[in-house]
């Protein structure tokens, strides 16, 4: 997802298969950047922000949501990262998509159900909002420097604390940082880059899987296969078939 030049937001920022998302966007143009050749099943849920009066008293809410639901800050936006989908998200989401009923039956039956799922979200933000130490403006920007970092050092990366010394950090301030600014652990997020580098260069016909493995720091041909299949639900040496025609 790209966002450029939108304050408040960052730039360019990953969504994930298997987590859950909470934002509020208004007036603003995104670019979205999809893997090709891909089964894409997402569940978007809208609602305009007055829906939610009842909750502009309750003293719990993080700030921005806060400041939204009682109108102090009409245009204030934030993508927030919520982490995986826990089991009950994941059963109401097949209930929305298998909903049974039809007309006004299935309207009132898909409105509780995403009320329901706004629920889990909300205690999970909430949760995460209360435990979560504040991040300054120096933080934020020594935690995109290690995240540059990470993406240059890819195919040797440092070890943890070698990462948190090279941007003036402790190595406690880094995973914490690096999970509540991008939604994933610093392994998970140099995970997902390697793997998104390995599925470019499996469209070149004259590199083996081992060689890309190796290309992306996998050292190993059987933990990148298994890496590749558990992230994008198929192998590599069937998503090269497919790709190449």
């Amino acid at each position: 997802m790209e966002t450029p030049g939108i304050r408040g937001i960052q730039p360019d920022y990953i969504e994930r298969k298997g987590f859950n998302y909470l934002y509020h966007l208004p007036d603003l143009e995104e670019i979205e950047e999809w893997h090709g050749g891909e089964v894409i099943h997402l569940v978007m849920i809208y609602a305009n922000t007055d829906y939610f009066h009842f909750l502009r008293d309750d003293p719990a809410l993080p700030n921005p949501l806060r400041s939204i639901f009682q109108g102090t800050k009409s245009q204030q936006r934030f993508h927030q990262s919520l982490g995986p989908i826990s089991p009950n998200m994941e059963q109401l989401l097949q209930q929305l998509v298998d909903c049974p009923y039809t007309g006004a039956t299935q309207a009132l039956y898909v409105e509780s159900k995403a009320l329901e799922l706004l629920t889990l979200q909300l205690e999970t933000w909430k949760q995460q909002y209360l435990q979560a130490p504040t991040l300054r403006k120096d933080d934020i920007e020594r935690l995109h420097h290690a995240r540059d970092l990470l993406i240059q050092q890819s195919e040797n990366p440092p070890l943890l604390i070698e990462l948190a010394h090279q941007v003036g950090l402790n190595d406690r301030k880094l995973k914490q940082g690096f999970r509540q600014l991008f939604g994933t652990t610093v392994f998970g997020y140099l995970q997902d880059y390697r793997l998104g580098q390995a599925k470019q260069l499996l469209a070149d016909a004259s590199l083996s899987i081992a060689a890309v493995a190796m290309s992306v720091g996998y050292r190993n041909p059987e933990a990148f296969s298994t890496a590749f299949r558990r992230k994008f639900s198929v192998s590599p040496k069937a998503y090269q078939l497919n790709i190449r025609g």
